[in-house]
């Protein structure tokens, strides 16, 4: 999609470099552990040992392993008293320590006779065996995931303390399915979002859809250009400030950047792909910050040909992977085949002409 340019571009760099200034992180908040998913782990409670004591590990009988010494089919072991029957998950009976199959004890009216031996710990989950006493339910300054849930789950924690940015989401008209693509990724990455459409593309209507009382992060989707039809960054300008529109960055180059009171703003372009690369660049890093994130996981790996990028000009790549190389697929210049091919993406900065085939090159996730 051909776009009109800002009169100038700031470099990427600046631009972030002013979005972030003076963001903190926000406070953490206690969610159930199934609003939790995805957020930044903060303060991960200790969890006690689990299971608390030492419980069957499947169905069978629990006996007492230096009672079956010598116990075999052809030298049935007899017990001086009937075993008890335990489900798995049942508490082992005092004096136990090991459960054997249905088919290893034999009964006969009140007799019973042991036709296997067994060793301590067959068949029994120890205590603190599957959670040691005092791990960490997630690891702080990192997403919370299926695991652990997991953990906090089966250690009976039902909440964890996790940051969860609140998002603004204002959906210029004519955007949806961008405003749409980007809602969704924001609560993969474990924001809470709320999304609202300005009534019309004037830039009153979309000034009066801009609100910074209840939430951590404001984006504006749409309306980013200088086209007759573009008004956001006017609107942005009538009720808080811009700090750069237009960034060197490609795609993304007409985004814009700004404060709504003490709230950071993000202009993203309506096209899916600069809205995308806007995203990647400059919002991500804003998300980090206010959720205390820790590094982001990237993965290193040979480019499978080169990358040629234009100097002056921020540039980001997306890659596939291919037989453990980074196939590049677009840079610059994004068809929406290729933001749906992608596995990872790389900024290539300004002052880089590229890489040459085979250099190795650290690439970001598109999904972690």
């Amino acid at each position: 999609m051909t776009q009109r340019l800002p009169p100038s571009l700031t470099p990427l760099d600046t631009a972030l470099a002013a979005l972030l200034r003076d963001v903190e992180p926000i406070t953490p908040v206690a969610l159930p552990l199934t609003e939790a998913i995805g957020c930044i782990a903060a303060d991960a409670p200790l969890l006690a040992a689990y299971p608390p004591h030492d419980i069957a590990g499947m169905d069978g009988w629990a006996l007492r392993a230096n009672d079956l010494v010598g116990a075999s089919a052809y030298s049935p072991s007899p017990l001086a008293t009937a075993p008890a029957w335990v489900d798995a998950g049942d508490a082992m009976p005092a004096g136990c320590d090991c459960v054997l199959d249905a088919d290893a004890v034999e009964m006969s009216g009140p007799l019973a006779q042991v036709l296997a031996e067994g060793v301590p710990g067959q068949g029994v989950r120890r205590a603190g065996s599957d959670i040691a006493v005092r791990t960490l339910a997630g690891t702080e300054g990192y997403p919370v995931g299926p695991a652990a849930l997991m953990l906090a789950g089966v250690a009976a924690v039902d909440r964890l303390s996790v940051r969860r940015p609140r998002l603004r989401i204002v959906n210029v008209p004519d955007t949806t399915t961008t405003a749409h693509m980007i809602a969704g990724i924001a609560r993969v990455a474990g924001l809470d979002v709320r999304a609202f459409e300005a009534a019309a593309r004037d830039g009153a209507s979309i000034a009066d859809a801009l609100d910074a009382s209840s939430c951590d992060l404001l984006l504006i989707v749409g309306g980013s250009g200088v086209g007759r039809r573009d008004a956001a960054v006017a609107a942005l300008a009538r009720r808080g400030d811009v700090i750069a529109h237009g960034i060197a960055l490609q795609p993304g180059r007409t985004a814009a950047v700004g404060r709504l009171e003490k709230v950071p703003v993000v202009a993203l372009p309506g096209s899916p792909d600069h809205a995308l690369a806007a995203w990647l660049a400059l919002v991500l890093p804003l998300v980090d910050r206010l959720s205390a994130r820790q590094l982001r996981r990237h993965v290193t790996r040979p480019l499978a040909r080169k990358i040629a990028s234009s100097v002056g000009i921020a540039e980001i790549a997306l890659l596939a992977e291919d037989h453990h190389a980074w196939m590049p697929l677009a840079v610059g210049e994004w068809p929406f085949q290729a933001i749906a091919r992608a596995d990872a993406w790389l900024i290539i900065p300004a002052s880089h002409e590229g890489f040459a085939a085979g250099a190795c090159v650290d690439a970001y996730l598109m999904r972690e």
